[in-house]
């Protein structure tokens, strides 16, 4: 007999007519018996099945939600054997339903979150003292400040405010003026990816948002940049580069320079501002981008930096058949894992875009390479670049290896947050290759371990908060 089946929601498949719809976590969860008696607890609360000092709980670590418990609230959290365990949001329907921005033994409030606030701002300003160097930095760095959710940069007398959860959502209009007035800034503009707002509910047309009229001015160690909210990637600003651009810096003067994939030219035009190089070349793909890199230069008075609207590997393939090559390159490409499903090609794409830049810096000069793709390991990064510089005969003399700036801080209970590496070498020739060139034609990947990209989206930071909308269960209330 043939057997008929209704569709179920978006990503809910299929299931035989007259079975019941299964119960939403929300329901699940309210519905659930906790294993201890809750009389004296705090309310709303949500019960732990599972022990972990995560700040991002998935469904599988829930066992049990009291019958108050909304999406976006504040909630107090239990562990399984009745103890006070922290506090944090749920959104039950999300993707990560769970995030604790508290841990510790005493009951507190939502009111906690001011005092994280404010210790983000205290570090930035008086232990970093940033304000001294730059109008440019990263505020609050989500799970890095134990603000799992908000990211907010600061741009001269503007605050850009990404969010990724609802419970933010829902209070942030409250938190904005506190911040304003600690730090002196005057306008914030708040963004949503559409993925997110999705999977978290959030409406976007409730943000208290504003947009700057005109591209905001930075400086940064004195070199001034333009940054453009609606034109730019992300944030329209890579903040977590600057002490990488000063070091760079200091490497520059007198060099000739290539930044491959100079976005809106951070680093060429630091190198040639702050560092005095001779010769710079800069290329990037987006047209926009290159457009604002070359406003950037002038507003520093550098008319002469060589601006290539270019595809980096079809650029980098042209200049080693014309034979030509610079005291220092960086590579600084885009995310190219973005998943675990893509991570075999995104490597594959490390590798080749390196082969090709390790080819363009003059014997002895220096390679500057950066990954900003949380998923892959820093081990793993410098193996592929390693590997890369040996298929092309070249030898490496490694001389640092650094990350984001401090304002970009990591928990230790988080430390997959830590998404940027940047590896820093000196490239000379390898010597007669025994291999000749068969070494050219052997798979770069197959001894990369792939196995130590993390399977699951919970050791995953850089990608916590991004992911197939078809997880949620049923599409926002408005």
């Amino acid at each position: 007999m043939k057997q008929n089946f209704n569709r179920g929601g978006r990503g809910n498949g299929y299931r035989p007519q007259g079975q019941p719809k299964p119960k939403t976590t929300a329901e699940a969860l309210a519905n659930a018996k906790p294993t201890v008696d809750t009389s004296g607890w705090e309310m709303p609360w949500i019960q732990l099945k599972t022990f972990s000092y995560h700040p991002c709980l998935y469904k599988p670590m829930l066992k049990a939600a009291s019958p108050d418990a909304r999406a976006g609230d504040w909630v107090h959290i239990y562990d399984k054997y009745g103890s006070y365990f922290g506090g944090g949001f749920y959104t039950p329907h999300a993707r990560v339903p769970l995030r604790v921005l508290y841990q510790g033994s005493e009951p507190k409030g939502i009111e906690y979150i001011v005092e994280l606030i404010t210790r983000a701002i205290d570090l930035r300003h008086n232990a970093l003292n940033l304000p001294a160097v730059s109008n440019a930095y990263r505020l609050i760095n989500s799970d890095g400040d134990s603000l799992s959710g908000l990211i907010i940069d600061r741009y001269n007398d503007w605050l850009y405010v990404n969010i990724h959860s609802l419970g933010i959502a829902k209070n942030i209009g409250t938190w904005l003026p506190l911040i304003h007035e600690a730090v002196g800034t005057k306008h914030h503009h708040i963004t949503v990816d559409p993925a997110i707002a999705r999977m978290e509910w959030i409406d976007v047309n409730t943000l208290p948002s504003e947009t700057p009229s005109a591209p905001i001015k930075i400086q940064e160690y004195g070199v001034r940049y333009y940054v453009d909210f609606e034109e730019g990637h992300k944030t329209g600003f890579f903040c977590d580069q600057r002490e990488n651009r000063r070091l760079l810096a200091s490497f520059a003067k007198g060099k000739s320079v290539l930044d491959l994939c100079c976005y809106t030219g951070g680093f060429a035009v630091t190198a040639k501002t702050f560092g005095g190089a001779d010769d710079v070349a800069a290329v990037d793909l987006d047209e926009n981008a290159i457009a604002m890199a070359r406003k950037n230069g002038n507003l520093n008075q550098q008319t002469k930096i060589h601006w290539v609207h270019s595809d980096a590997f079809s650029y980098a393939r042209q200049m080693i058949k014309n034979g030509d090559q610079w005291d220092i390159v960086i590579c600084d490409p885009p995310k190219f894992v973005e998943s675990r499903d893509d991570a075999y090609f995104g490597l594959k794409k490390y590798h080749d875009l390196n082969c090709l830049a390790i080819n363009l810096v003059k014997p002895g000069g220096l390679f500057v390479t950066c990954s900003c793709s949380g998923l892959v390991p820093a081990e793993q990064f410098e193996q592929i670049i390693i590997r890369a510089a040996h298929n092309q005969n070249r030898r490496l003399q490694i001389l640092n290896r650094t990350n984001a700036g401090a304002d970009h801080p990591i928990y230790s209970n988080c430390r997959e947050s830590l998404y940027l590496k940047v590896l820093w070498a000196r490239v000379y020739p390898g010597g007669a290759s025994p291999m000749g060139q068969a070494a050219a034609q052997v798979d770069p990947m197959t001894d990369v371990l792939l196995s130590t990209i993390p399977a699951s989206p919970e050791e995953n930071g850089e990608n916590i908060d991004e992911g197939d909308e078809e997880r949620n269960e049923v599409g926002p209330p408005f």
